[in-house]
């Protein structure tokens, strides 16, 4: 009589693990890496969709993105979206930061307000964007007439390449501030208060509680909040799109619009996936090095 094998309960509990992710696996395969991929192989043809054929070009516009015509547009996207996403990371930080110390009362008037400078986060963007060009238009726009009021002359928001990319980030700001103050705000409730009376008994000012107790004990909540927004804010494109498609004089064209402008008005998908292919390995780059630095930096301890 043969003896039933023994089947280790082990191996069993792997291959019933392995069968719940495997279709989070092959999504991700389908939807994720085999879409990078093909962006690899089209960026070493000479793709352009006017044209029915496209034969393997080497690296000819990767030379083109680096040593040739592309180069100057790609610092300028890279200078303005760098640009951008600081700017939308101080206000979400410093911004959320301040409204959050402003707010961390619970009242219900309190409550109120709070709930009113979180709520433009729900407002869908290209909503926003319509609104802010009448705010922000230059003979009836409500900001120009504020602005009036105290004497100070019309400012072509919108068509001025000095003012342009700040006209954007009005957007962003009043969109993101309220986000970073909730997330704050769930933070310090977090902080246990034994260590803001044993520093009061030490005879620490509130400056010094806040600056040697708040911000350390933040210091993952800044960890996460400067790693999203730095990957949301390089991905901007609606709302640059609807306020100033690129311009004035490629002074907003983001890495996104510029990718676009590439592929939905020149036609070129070679390049535009050369692009796009620079900007994924940067965008890992960044933030692998953002976890890597900040491993030393950030207090985990409640």
């Amino acid at each position: 009589m043969k003896e039933k094998k023994h089947i280790n309960p082990r191996k069993v509990s792997a291959m019933k693990d392995f069968a719940c992710v495997l279709p989070v696996l092959i999504f991700l395969a389908v939807f994720t890496y085999y879409p990078i991929a093909e962006l690899f192989r089209i960026s070493f043809t000479d793709w352009n969709m006017l044209n029915d054929t496209w034969h393997y070009v080497g690296f000819k516009n990767w030379k083109w993105l680096f040593g040739g015509s592309g180069t100057k547009y790609l610092w300028n996207s890279l200078k303005v979206t760098i640009l951008y996403s600081a700017g939308e990371i101080f206000i979400t930080l410093v911004g959320g930061m301040i409204f959050a110390l402003i707010f961390n009362r619970m009242t219900k008037g309190f409550s109120a307000m709070r709930a009113i400078v979180f709520m433009p986060k729900y407002v869908a963007m290209s909503s926003a964007a319509v609104v802010f060009l009448w705010i922000l238009n230059t003979d009836g726009g409500i900001l120009n007439y504020l602005l009036s009021l105290v004497g100070i002359s019309k400012v072509d928001w919108l068509g001025n390449r000095h003012t342009a990319l700040l006209s954007v980030l009005m957007l962003t700001g009043w969109r993101c501030v309220g986000y970073g103050m909730m997330v704050y705000l769930s933070a310090m409730m977090g902080i246990s208060t034994d260590y803001y009376e044993a520093a009061s008994l030490d005879g620490a000012n509130a400056v010094q509680r806040f600056f040697k107790i708040t911000i350390p004990m933040l210091s993952p909540t800044t960890l996460f909040l400067f790693v999203t927004t730095f990957l949301s804010s390089m991905k901007v494109f609606q709302s640059v799109d609807i306020l100033t498609q690129g311009g004035p004089y490629r002074s907003t064209e983001v890495f996104v619009y510029n990718i676009y402008r590439y592929a939905m008005e020149d036609f070129r998908m070679d390049r535009a996936s050369t692009v796009a292919i620079f900007f994924f390995l940067l965008l890992l780059v960044v933030t692998v090095a953002t976890m890597k630095v900040s491993n030393g930096n950030v207090t985990y301890d409640s």
